[in-house]
């Protein structure tokens, strides 16, 4: 590709000026590097671009041919080079954004989407999915994650959000079973607990001497949905143990109570993650900041 596009610029300002002279001054060399230039080019093309006087050059039909289609290359070029300025001072291009599956839909998304509402030019290619994407080799510009960020190597990182769990239940739940005072009292209540690979994940609470304390309440049902986990609470089956994001709205609704107001609440943090690079794209930029501005709001009750 190099040896196709070397001397194309010098070429055109040949053709554009009239004379090799004319084309070395507008180039700033000298006149015997644009008739070497363009022999080297006639040579490797097996042609005869120029028709050379002592006073003008006139291009051959070949010649005539060649030169349009270099034209055309030099303004395609051009509007490449305009579009990657452009990206650097506007919010355009396309925008790969990878996002957890249930966290991605009810808060990442409208972020996101509102922030293409605002930016005509920017394109947004959202992929759902709670698998660790290597956002490299996949071909993403973000990815947002929550917990653990495993082996950050080669990315840059900033969190974004803290997410706050909360033990929540019916109203009907609460009316038969009564309310649990303390953490102790889980111990006599019914759960809808998270469970994947056979692994039923216990419920945690900091305590104010720094040490993590874990609880796994009595469970008859164990899923690895956590919206299908709201939904059994609000349905009255007993107490769940979910993010304040995802059970905000039913809260608001009364058809769910967040409970243990005096218990520390356990915290998980929110990451977005982009390849280490030193001219992040602007577009990759104001979704963070936007992500991190409004993401905190969402993830409270």
């Amino acid at each position: 590709m190099a040896d196709i596009l070397n001397g194309v610029d010098v070429f055109v300002a040949a053709v554009e000026t009239g004379s090799f002279a004319a084309a070395a001054e507008r180039l700033h060399v000298t006149r015997s590097a644009v008739a070497k230039t363009i022999a080297r080019m006639e040579a490797r093309l097996n042609v005869r671009l120029l028709h050379r006087t002592t006073r003008r050059l006139a291009l051959t039909e070949d010649g005539q041919g060649y030169y349009e289609h270099c034209l055309r290359a030099l303004e395609e070029l051009h509007a490449g080079e305009v579009a990657l300025d452009s990206g650097r001072r506007e919010v355009a291009g396309r925008l790969r954004v990878s996002v957890p599956m249930l966290f991605g839909k009810r808060c990442v998304a409208p972020v996101l989407s509102s922030l293409a509402a605002e930016h005509p030019r920017l394109e947004l290619d959202l992929s759902f999915s709670d698998r660790q994407v290597d956002l490299i080799e996949d071909g993403f510009d973000l990815a947002i994650r929550n917990g653990d960020i495993g082996n950050g190597a080669g990315l840059m990182t900033r969190t974004v959000s803290l997410q706050r769990m909360t033990v929540c239940a019916s109203p009907s739940y609460l009316d038969r079973h009564g309310r649990p005072a303390d953490l102790d009292d889980l111990a006599h209540h019914q759960a809808i607990t998270y469970g994947r690979s056979g692994r039923i994940r216990s419920w945690q609470f900091p305590m104010e001497d720094g040490v993590l304390r874990e609880v796994t309440p009595p469970s008859r049902m164990r899923f690895d949905d956590l919206e299908a986990i709201a939904d059994a609470a609000e349905a009255g089956y007993g107490l769940a143990w979910l993010p304040c994001w995802l059970i905000r709205s039913r809260v608001r609704a009364g058809t769910l109570v967040s409970l243990l107001g005096n218990v520390p609440r356990q915290v998980f943090r929110t990451h977005a993650l982009w390849p280490d690079t030193p001219h992040l794209p602007l577009r990759v930029r104001c979704a963070i900041d936007a992500l991190a501005a409004v993401l905190p709001g969402s993830a409270e009750l």
